[in-house]
């Protein structure tokens, strides 16, 4: 009975071993066992997708941020800024930039910025691309790679624009730039006639974005282009499916990037909802 307890079944290979062993001695993936107790952890994350997942967390973080200076409920003018959050709001939950970065040194907020939108439209087209093409890098590159470039190229967006001079950002846009350049990556790395297909369609989502920079004000192009440069880099590095199974490195830093951001949205909300209860 003692034996059965401390066993468990490899994450890798899905061969009953030891969970004292220090690497499988079937398929030689390092410590196991943490990686098993890492799934769970995921699996609770994720247990809607994880499409699903970082849409809800966005919306939950959309209705917070109204919710917390609800001025944005009653704004007029423009339909663009119909449901609006304060940028108060914004900055309590973790807007990114110039500003909270370097003058308030809230390095946390390169990864809370991206769950962050600035009115009902911002979010609605964000989740919207995010619905239609996290399914695919999902698909083709597995859940622990899909978490990495979702998460590291909104970071890498928002630090090339914080090095840029942007002052204030928020957003989805940068982690859904990131997932298009893996996109460009997998296409062009797979070739054919499919492979084809997909990079020159993924191009021309490239062209849309980069017109709609130059078209509409306040649209953050640096961070659109760190995204998508850092999702390429990140997909050659990773690879897809078809090219090799996902790594121990790139399950351990999925559950890093779990860990980190979990940690810190569960921060920006409670710091935010202390300051506003103060504030009162």
């Amino acid at each position: 009975m003692s034996s059965a307890r401390n066993s468990i079944l490899c994450p890798n290979c899905r061969k009953l071993i030891s969970r004292d062993e220090s690497s499988c001695p079937y398929c030689g993936l390092i410590q196991p066992a943490l990686h098993s107790k890492a799934g769970k952890l995921r699996n609770i994350f994720f247990a809607f997708g994880p499409v699903k997942t970082l849409i809800a967390v966005n919306i939950v973080f959309f209705a917070l941020s109204l919710i917390l200076y609800p001025q944005g409920l009653f704004s007029g003018g423009s339909p663009f800024r119909f449901l609006s959050p304060s940028n108060q709001s914004l900055l309590l939950l973790g807007a990114t930039g110039t500003f909270p970065v370097l003058d308030l040194l809230r390095l946390w907020t390169l990864v809370s910025a991206s769950f962050l939108h600035g009115g009902i439209i911002h979010l609605g087209f964000n989740m919207m691309a995010l619905y239609q093409i996290g399914p695919f890098v999902l698909r083709e590159y597995g859940v622990h790679r899909f978490v990495n470039l979702y998460i590291l190229t909104g970071v890498v967006g928002f630090a090339v624009s914080v090095l840029a001079g942007v002052r204030f950002t928020i957003g989805a846009s940068a982690c859904i730039c990131g997932l298009i350049g893996a996109i460009i990556y997998y296409g062009k790395s797979r070739g054919g006639s499919y492979g084809e297909a997909i990079f020159k369609q993924t191009l021309g989502w490239v062209v849309g974005l980069i017109i709609l920079g130059f078209l509409f004000p306040g649209i953050n192009n640096w961070a659109h282009g760190g995204g998508l440069a850092a999702g390429i880099a990140l997909g050659w590095a990773m690879g897809y499916n078809d090219q090799k199974p996902e790594s121990a490195w790139v399950k351990l830093l999925a559950y890093a990037c779990i860990l980190i951001s979990a940690g810190i949205l569960l921060w920006a909300c409670f710091s935010a909802i202390l300051i506003r209860v103060a504030a009162h």
